[in-house]
């Protein structure tokens, strides 16, 4: 850590040494055994695992070590030498467990037997599979299917969630929320809207063709490390890289790449962003309708020379709307677009320059842009300023989400969605001898309003940490009782599973780097990556447990319980055989899933398609859709006097809610993550003083009482009118309304907030 205009900052690159000692402190602390690293070589290769960290692609010609720090820690922690036996569970009362930090749960170990709780003794106890199954498939029966929630977290296999949805459908509901509703919904709403495909149009080969590289609120050092080589390598050639982003974040700054062994002795770095601007937390709009209106002047003035900058002829065969959006343009005012954005107009046109001069340009972009009450704003502003040069459907170009959990975007593919125009119906009523309902869903938030009402029996969870990664979590932990029944199958303990329903069980699952017991020899299962390509899995290191399970078992053993007979229905085949869950997908899904077990193991994965890359725009209009925002500011709030807009950051010793340990090394803070991150100048003018511990209220004017105490300040470079913090420890500040208009994920980038003195 270096201390820099009485700032905490991080000099150092990304990668590194850095990134080595932080894998190595993970596999100390988690009691790792020789085998286990041995696993850490098969990651994201053809025939080996696939990682259950980021969605970040794996490439054909992979390198000799294809994983980075935060994949590795993620192997690692699954892979612990420690154990959360039922003898854990008998020493510490639910209650007690309530206390323990996030770090602390999960370092108890691996679930070991399948647990229920018993609300006489606030203890989880040991039950036999049976009996857990047999419950609650007796509770399900009992209730009103609309009444139940099956929530998915990005982790579960393409097999796993087909048969989760189809379970849910042929019980009853659509109420499939799931972590993309807390994440990147906002792209799937608006890349469907505006384009017809829902995710990104970029694959991996672009990226040896692009001349530019646009990123815009994504944290590539820590979330996606991977994606670092391809940067490196785009910058080699002479691509040129600009970021936008409010925190400046190393892994976009420089870096040192751990598989070159003589950058690696002579500390040599690669220089990665050539424009880094630091824009307000909520001033995306205004900076891409700055950049769009500097294009435009660009334009203008190269038509004296009988040259475009527009691509006039791509927009007039493919797009609709332009004249709207040409038209606010040049009524914008250059002096509104830095007020918002925190940027001068040199700056902003300076990277509007950068874009101009390339031929061809891909536009990444994280949760920076999607987690706004205005989300769906940012991100068609985005595509907005890609299609002015027809930057969409070609070689080297595109706009690319950068995804979180490793197979979030796959599970939507095979029907994981509350939207039932979504899922082809017609074809599993066909499929399966059912008819599956057609009402919509429950999203993530619309789950937590019938929560709140008590109009919910069962939330029954595949994964995740559901009640720490929502807002309002004060609230919705009080209100989670009232349900009948609550079911989580888990590999480690968190948080959202020491709050119960009347009813609960804790059931213990693989992990993606194990063989299933079921069949004794490794099972495949496959996972889609944030480029729309396919790869096969196989898990071979020993259970944790031999009482473990499969996922796809544990979710074929609850439909058994729960379901009336279905011949069609080979729940019990389908946990013994994948292959033949890919059968299935493949006739759901014929264009996208042709060949399926024959090409599963295609070195870089097989590519499902993307009809916008074909630039077949399958949307209202049936072309690429200009929209014109009425705001400049994502955020959805007035700034007043006091009131901050909190940013929520994840760490990187940490993926999701998941804390691996209490470093930031890439940010330069150590040991603790009850911080307040803000400017030196805002410590000034608020008057506090650094290492004093403050509280942050809620701003939202709801009438409702948020806060979180005992942050310590921390001075860090961030805009004026900006305070960053960790993530999950301060979502209780973000009220469940908080969130993107059009898709409802909840803005946790641009939180209103202010600062009281004491903690």
């Amino acid at each position: 850590m270096a201390k820099d205009d009485a700032t905490v900052t991080y000099d150092g690159p990304a990668g590194g040494w850095g990134s080595l000692r932080g894998i190595a402190r993970i596999a100390g602390d988690e009691g790792i055994s020789a085998g286990a690293i041995a696993t850490l070589l098969e990651q994201n290769k053809p025939g080996g695992f696939a990682c259950v960290s980021c969605a970040w692609t794996k490439p054909a010609d992979h390198h000799p070590v294809e994983f980075c720090e935060n994949g590795a820690k993620a192997t690692l922690w699954e892979l612990t030498s420690r154990t959360a036996t039922p003898e854990v569970f008998a020493r510490h009362s639910v209650t007690e467990l309530k206390t323990f930090s996030d770090y602390d749960l999960e370092q108890l170990g691996r679930l070991t037997h399948p647990m229920r709780y018993d609300r006489a003794s606030d203890h989880y106890v040991p039950c036999s599979w049976d009996e857990a199954f047999a419950e609650i498939g007796r509770e399900l029966k009992a209730m009103d299917p609309k009444k139940t929630i099956f929530y998915t977290s990005g982790r579960a296999s393409l097999e796993t969630s087909y048969c989760w949805a189809l379970f849910a459908r042929a019980y009853g509901h659509n109420n499939l929320p799931d972590s993309s509703n807390m994440c990147h919904e906002t792209t799937s709403v608006t890349l469907k809207k505006v384009i017809g495909s829902p995710v990104g149009t970029v694959v991996l080969d672009d990226f040896k063709h692009c001349d530019a590289i646009f990123f815009f609120g994504q944290n590539t050092g820590s979330n996606s490390p991977r994606f670092l080589h391809v940067l490196q390598a785009a910058v080699r050639r002479g691509c040129r890289i600009v970021t936008f982003n409010p925190v400046r974040e190393r892994g976009l700054e420089s870096m040192i790449n751990p598989q070159e062994p003589t950058a690696m002795v002579t500390g040599s770095e690669t220089a990665l962003s050539c424009q880094y601007h630091q824009v307000k937390p909520g001033g995306d709009i205004a900076v891409l309708l700055g950049l769009c209106k500097h294009v435009l002047a660009a334009d203008d003035a190269a038509q004296g020379d009988n040259r475009h900058v527009i691509d006039r002829a791509f927009i007039a065969e493919h797009a609709v709307g332009f004249e709207d959006f040409e038209a606010r343009l040049r009524a914008l005012d250059w002096a509104e677009i830095e007020d918002v954005s925190g940027l001068t107009r040199a700056a902003i046109e300076a990277a509007g320059t950068v874009y101009v001069e390339a031929e061809n340009t891909i536009g990444i972009y994280g949760m920076g842009l999607t987690q706004h009450v205005h989300g769906f704003e940012n991100v068609s502003t985005y595509v907005n300023l890609l299609l002015m040069k027809g930057n969409i459907g070609r070689q080297g170009a595109g706009i690319s989400p950068a995804r979180g959990h490793s197979n979030v975007q796959g599970q939507r593919t095979v029907g994981i969605a509350e939207k039932p125009e979504l899922v082809p119906l017609d074809r599993l009523a066909e499929m399966f001898a059912f008819s599956p309902p057609r009402e919509k869903g429950m999203n993530t938030v619309e789950a937590c309003e019938a929560i709140l009402k008590g109009e919910v029996s069962a939330f029954v969870a595949l994964g995740g940490n559901f009640l720490r990664a929502i807002p309002e979590q004060k609230a919705m932990e009080e209100a989670w009782p009232q349900q009948r029944l609550t079911v989580q199958i888990a590999t480690k303990l968190n948080r959202g599973h020491l709050f119960n329903g009347e009813i609960a069980y804790l059931l213990p699952c693989l992990g993606r780097s194990e063989i299933d017991p079921l069949t004794g020899h490794p099972q495949v299962v496959s996972m889609e990556d944030s480029l729309s390509c396919v790869h096969g899995s196989v898990g071979k290191r020993t259970p944790a447990s031999e009482h473990l399970k499969s996922e796809i078992e544990i979710v074929s053993r609850l439909a058994e319980a729960t379901l009336p007979q279905n011949p069609k229905m080979l729940w019990s085949h389908w946990a013994r055989d994948t292959a033949s869950v890919r059968n299935l997908i493949e006739k759901t899904y014929p264009e996208e899933f042709r060949d399926f077990n024959a090409r599963i193991f295609t070195p870089g994965g097989f590519y499902r398609g993307n009809s916008a890359r074909e630039r077949q725009w399958k949307t209202e209009s049936g072309k690429a859709e200009f929209v014109t925002p009425d705001m400049l500011s994502a955020t959805g709030f007035q700034p007043t006097p006091g009131r901050m807009s909190l940013v929520t950051l994840r760490s990187n010793d940490q993926f999701n809610t998941t804390v691996y340990g209490y470093s930031d090394r890439l940010r330069g803070i150590e040991g603790k993550r009850d911080v307040l991150l803000i400017s030196p100048a805002e410590i000034e003018r608020h008057g506090l003083t650094v290492g004093e511990r403050v509280t942050l209220v809620s701003d939202a004017e709801d009438g409702v009482d948020r806060r979180v105490g005992g942050l310590e300040v921390l001075p860090f470079d961030l805009p004026d009118g900006c305070v960053g913090g960790y993530y999950p420890e301060l979502n209780p500040l973000v009220p469940l309304a908080h969130h993107d208009r059009a898709s409802k994920t909840p803005a946790y980038k641009s939180v209103p907030v202010r600062i009281e003195r004491g903690g």
